[in-house]
C-alpha cells in the first residue's frame, strides 16, 4: 500500500475493456487517490442493440468514482474539465479515443499508457493478437510517456511475457494485463522517487497491428498449417476462426498440426485432419452455431465430414 499522502497521486484512469479492469484495481489497491475514470460512451450491442455500458464503467461504479464519457476532447468545456481536475498523471489503458496535445500536457506527470506489446514492435491496435499470428516467441507490455504519435511515447518501464505453442489470445490478454496492473504500480513509485530514466523508441523493428477484421477468422486452407494454426489460437476468443460445410459456419476451437499432403481444405481421414498448402491440421475442437464446443469425435457423430470432402 502507498503509506502515505507524499506518495500518493491523483490519478484519471481512462480505459474501456475488460483488459483494463485489472490495473485500475491494482491502482485503487496500491492507495493512490483515482479522483475519476473517463471510458468510452455506451453502445448498442447484443440482441435488441441494447446500450451496455463499458467493462471500466462498471467497475468505476462499483468504486462510486466519477464517470465521464465524452465523445472526444474537442470542447472547450471538456478541456476545461480535464485542467480543472489537477492531476499528478492519467494512466491510459486501451482507452480508444486520440487524447489532443492539452490533455496529454495537462496533468503534471502527463499521461502514462500501458501498451500490450514490446515497443517498437506491434504498436496500434491488436498487439496481442498480431504477436501469436507472427510466430513471436515472446510479448510484453510497455509503460510509455504518451506523445501525440502513435504508440511512440518514450519507453518507462517493460515487463516480458513467454508466448508458447499452447498461448492463445485469451490467455496473453489475461497475462499481459496482470503484466500490466504490477508494472503500473513500479512505475508510478518510480515516477514519485524521481528514478525513471525515459528512453527513446529504437527506429528499428516497428510493426503496426491494424485493427481486427470479423472477416480475418474465415480460414484460408491454402497457408500453411503451422499459421493457421496460430490463428486459430490468436483469435480466440475473437473474431474466433471457422469453416464452412454443408451451408453451416462451424468454429474451430482447437487444433493440431500434421505432417501430410494433401489437396487444401480436403478432409483426408476419419480424424478430421484437413490439407493445407503445406501439412495439415487435425481438427481437436469445434462449435457448431448453437451447440457447446465438443471433441471432433463428438463432431463427426452429428455432422458427416467423410474423408474426400471439400470444405470452404
Amino acid at each position: 500500500m502507498v503509506a502515505d499522502t507524499k506518495n500518493r497521486l491523483r490519478i484519471a484512469f481512462m480505459g474501456t475493456p475488460e483488459f483494463s479492469v485489472p490495473i485500475l484495481e491494482a491502482l485503487v489497491a496500491a492507495g493512490h487517490e483515482v479522483i475519476c475514470v473517463y471510458t468510452q460512451p455506451p453502445r448498442g450491442g447484443g440482441r435488441g442493440q441494447k446500450e451496455q455500458k463499458t467493462p471500466v464503467h462498471i467497475k468505476a461504479e462499483e468504486f462510486d468514482f466519477d464517470i465521464y464519457t465524452p465523445n472526444d476532447f474537442c470542447s472547450d468545456q471538456e478541456q476545461a474539465r480535464f485542467k480543472n481536475l489537477n492531476l499528478d498523471c492519467a494512466i491510459v489503458v486501451a482507452y480508444g479515443l486520440i487524447l489532443p496535445e492539452f490533455i496529454l500536457e495537462a496533468p503534471r506527470f502527463g499521461c502514462l499508457n500501458i501498451h500490450a506489446s514490446l515497443l517498437p514492435r506491434w504498436r496500434g491496435a491488436a498487439p496481442i493478437q498480431r504477436a501469436i499470428l507472427a510466430g513471436d516467441d515472446e510479448s510484453g507490455v510497455t509503460i510509455m510517456q504518451m506523445d501525440e504519435g502513435l504508440d511512440t511515447g518514450k519507453m518507462l518501464m517493460v515487463n516480458r511475457v513467454k508466448i508458447t505453442p499452447k498461448t492463445t489470445g485469451k490467455s496473453l490478454h489475461d497475462a499481459l494485463s496482470q503484466a500490466g496492473s504490477s508494472l503500473i504500480i513500479k512505475t508510478l513509485d518510480a515516477l514519485i522517487r524521481a528514478e525513471l530514466r525515459p528512453a527513446k523508441q529504437s527506429r528499428d523493428g516497428v510493426t503496426y497491428a491494424k485493427k481486427l477484421e470479423r472477416s480475418e477468422g474465415l480460414i484460408n486452407w491454402e497457408k500453411p498449417a503451422d499459421e493457421i494454426e496460430r490463428l486459430i489460437r490468436a483469435f480466440m476468443p475473437w473474431p474466433g476462426s471457422w469453416f464452412e460445410a454443408q451451408g453451416e459456419r462451424i468454429k474451430i476451437l482447437s487444433a493440431q498440426v500434421k505432417n501430410i499432403n494433401g489437396v487444401p481444405g480436403t478432409v483426408i481421414d476419419n480424424n478430421l485432419t484437413i490439407a493445407c498448402g503445406v501439412g495439415g491440421l487435425q481438427l481437436e475442437t469445434l462449435q457448431r452455431a448453437g451447440k457447446k464446443p465438443m471433441t471432433s469425435a463428438e463432431f463427426l457423430r452429428g455432422f458427416d465430414l467423410p474423408s474426400g470432402t471439400r470444405v470452404n
